[in-house]
């Protein structure tokens, strides 16, 4: 709610004719009333004049989710990212900074193809993430907790080429834009995200031709 304004300015004191400035050389009222008071700024008067909230203000309470978060480096962003055999991302997504990995993982791992082996760290050994992916015909590669009381199939050696992931953020980082985050909304920082992602399309393709 706009809170009501302190002093009403007359239109002679805003609107003045040009030749009485002229003749008196001094700003006045037309009238020759002396309205000093009314002349003196008050602190919130520039709040009535614009018809925009402050900079910095959403004018909700709350605000869109920019995807950040408070962790050990100060306010941060994730970014989860699907690569298939090449190293190349298919699926790209972004949480706080404190946020979990496992609760993005049932929106990237929900279009996997038949006959598909998933690697994924620790933090992805949940029995509602491996029953999602068998249900959609792949197999999960995880490395079981040491809480887990039931150790499912694991192989070391498959589990080797989950590298490609980690080269893939290498390259990742390489775009300065992306390293640093410029971008202040989160659907503008996942568009540079997803804009270096074609470009690592590209040159992977180019290369091959």
């Amino acid at each position: 709610m706009a809170r009501p304004a302190r002093a009403l300015w007359s239109k002679d004191d805003l609107l003045q004719p040009l030749y009485q400035v002229a003749q008196s050389r001094r700003l006045g009222p037309a009238d020759g009333r002396d309205n000093s008071g009314l002349r003196r700024r008050h602190s919130d008067d520039r709040q009535h004049l614009r018809s925009r909230p402050p900079t910095g203000r959403d004018g909700k309470k709350g605000g869109r989710d920019h995807c950040l978060g408070r962790s050990r480096g100060g306010l941060t962003t994730k970014v989860h990212a699907v690569v298939d055999a090449q190293g190349l991302p298919i699926r790209l997504g972004l949480t706080a900074g404190q946020t979990h990995d496992g609760k993005i993982a049932d929106k990237l791992l929900d279009h996997l193809g038949p006959r598909t082996i998933v690697l994924a760290d620790k933090a992805y050994d949940a029995d509602r993430l491996r029953a999602l992916i068998e249900e959609q015909g792949a197999t999960p590669n995880i490395p079981a907790k040491s809480n887990r009381k039931w150790k499912p199939c694991f192989s070391k050696r498959l589990y080797r080429e989950r590298n490609l992931i980690e080269r893939f953020f290498s390259k990742l980082k390489h775009f300065r834009r992306i390293a640093t985050r410029y971008d202040k909304l989160a659907d503008n920082f996942l568009a540079m995200i997803q804009l270096a992602s074609m470009r690592l399309w590209l040159r992977a393709y180019e290369s091959t031709a």
